[in-house]
């Protein structure tokens, strides 16, 4: 039975009691999967968790639900049988590193995930302490000592106050009224002169244009330049071949040619085009004698008459698989 790996992914954002609900609801969310291995990695600010997932069909509407699912929880959801492998390894090495738990259940893996994040979003929201520091200017002063008691305090001279003389007031001026205001003469209007008319341009023949050819603009864009492709891309790349192969679903049984192949799959050229999400087993095989044999889904098709066919992810984990195709495309790609 083919497997298929996914990967959950959260952070400070997530909702850990949301988190939760989700995991211990995998088996209502995706009834037609059994657990195969249940990883949850607890890093300093994420929680990780990757699922293996057995199932005979691929369930397109299930797995759309539990994506909705992680994303409403504010996670990420990777569909990691869908990248080749040695991007897989890649992404497994840099996200389930550290403090990694095998899970014996869902139950036991939704507890582990919502206790860390609450450990996580507890440690960023607590209040971070300042010491406050005084200024010098800011310390009060020394006290000055008190007067001693035994001088008597002086006393007061009561002299008279000395009346302020009147200031007589000076009568106010009366305000001169302005003079009338004189009346605004009227604007003389301009006499209304005609306008000259404007003589009209006599209508010159124009000389006769020449008849030469135009020369075609060419509207192609520029060719780019391609990168080097060093090993990385090499592996990610297609090669054009022409491979004998099989492949099985419950219901047919068909024998076909494989026309490209990369790391991640293949396409065949074929009448017989199962739908997408439909899986088949692959026995393709190869020029040294060597055949590659697993599972493969449908996740491409091609409806032409004459270059139709399906394309084909790979779909097994297993280590000879994965060695045996590595040795075939770097045969192709040549030496680097």
């Amino acid at each position: 039975m083919p497997t298929f790996s996914l990967a959950a992914l959260w952070n400070a954002s997530a909702i850990p009691g949301h988190v939760a609900g989700i995991v211990e609801a995998i088996e209502e969310l995706l009834p037609s999967t059994q657990p195969v291995a249940i990883t949850v990695a607890l890093r300093e600010n994420e929680a990780h968790l990757e699922l293996k997932l057995e199932m005979t069909t691929f369930p397109r509407l299930e797995m759309d639900r539990f994506s909705w699912e992680i994303k409403a929880s504010k996670g990420t959801l990777v569909e990691l049988w869908r990248l080749p492998k040695a991007e897989r390894d890649a992404f497994r090495a840099a996200a389930f590193s550290g403090n990694v738990i095998t899970a014996p259940d869902y139950f036991t893996a939704a507890r582990t995930l919502q206790e860390h994040l609450e450990g996580i979003i507890a440690r960023d929201r607590r209040p971070v302490q300042v010491p406050v520091v005084v200024p010098p200017t800011a310390q009060r002063a020394p006290a000055q000592a008190p007067a001693p008691a035994d001088e008597p305090l002086g006393e007061a001279v009561d002299e008279p106050l000395v009346p302020s003389e009147d200031v007589e007031e000076e009568p106010l001026e009366p305000i001169e009224e302005l003079e009338e205001e004189e009346p605004i003469e009227p604007i003389e209007e301009a006499a209304d002169e005609p306008i000259e008319p404007i003589e009209e341009a006599l209508d010159e023949p124009m000389g006769e244009a020449l008849d030469e050819p135009i020369a075609a603009v060419d509207t192609r864009p520029a060719r780019v330049t391609e990168p080097p492709a060093g090993p990385e891309l090499r592996r990610a790349k297609r090669f054009p071949v022409m491979l004998e192969m099989e492949f099985r679903s419950e219901l047919d049984f068909v024998r076909e040619h494989a026309t490209n192949i990369s790391n991640g799959g293949l396409f065949v050229r074929t009448a017989h085009r199962p739908p997408i999400d439909t899986i088949v087993t692959v026995d393709v095989r190869l020029p040294n004698g060597e055949s590659l044999q697993g599972e493969a889904m449908v996740v491409h098709l091609v409806d032409d008459p004459y270059k139709g066919g399906v394309g084909l992810a790979f779909l097994t984990d297993d280590p000879t698989f994965a060695q045996t195709l590595d040795n075939y495309l770097a045969s192709l790609a040549g030496p680097t």
